[in-house]
């Protein structure tokens, strides 16, 4: 378990330091397939398919709200110098309630995803605004479900009590997870 927190550790790094920004600017996109892209760095070399949701509804005691969050994306990931081949994470753009782990639902399938708390030598310290998939068996059971998918539904609550449901379109999924795959082998 230390080893997938570590390579957990240094995924959100590489993503949260290039990942999310590289979405934005597309300055390292490699490729396209419709509804998701395609990032690669060359130091760590990592790569990653990524994609945003097409429909967000926030909720605050069974009543849509209007929030502000930040970037809102769904992960996979490859970082062979940390041993990550195929990591499912998300950022919803806000932090997570500590009581409630965020939902993957996937056509019948619904995994649990968790957030990390990691311990820096002194003060134990917590990723809130990443979630990721609870093991590498989970993040090949999501990889496949999501390659037989439409939509991946992400259901999360923030510390400020709204329930946001984050619904993510699969078209050009396979293509993308296959292109980061084989481009960080």
């Amino acid at each position: 378990m230390k080893a997938r927190i570590s390579g957990i550790l240094a995924g959100a790094l590489v993503l949260m330091g290039t990942g999310v920004s590289a979405q934005q600017t597309s300055t390292n996109r490699v490729a396209a397939e419709t509804d998701w892209s395609v990032f690669v760095e060359s130091n760590p070399t990592s790569c990653w398919a990524v994609s945003t949701f097409k429909e967000s509804v926030n909720t605050k005691d069974g009543r849509v709200v209007s929030v502000r969050r930040g970037e809102t994306l769904l992960f996979v990931s490859y970082i062979p110098s940390a041993g990550v081949n195929g990591q499912v994470s998300f950022t919803g753009g806000y932090d997570f309630d500590d009581n409630l782990q965020p939902t993957l639902e996937i056509g019948d399938s619904t995994f649990r995803l968790q957030t990390v708390s990691t311990d820096n030598g002194s003060t134990p310290q917590r990723e809130t605004e990443m979630a990721w998939a609870t093991s590498a068996e989970d993040d090949a059971k999501i990889i496949a479900a999501m390659k037989r998918g439409a939509t991946a539904i992400i259901t999360a609550r923030s510390s400020r009590g709204t329930t946001t449901k984050d619904t993510f379109s699969l078209l050009g999924f396979t293509a993308s997870v296959e292109e980061a795959q084989k481009r960080c082998q």
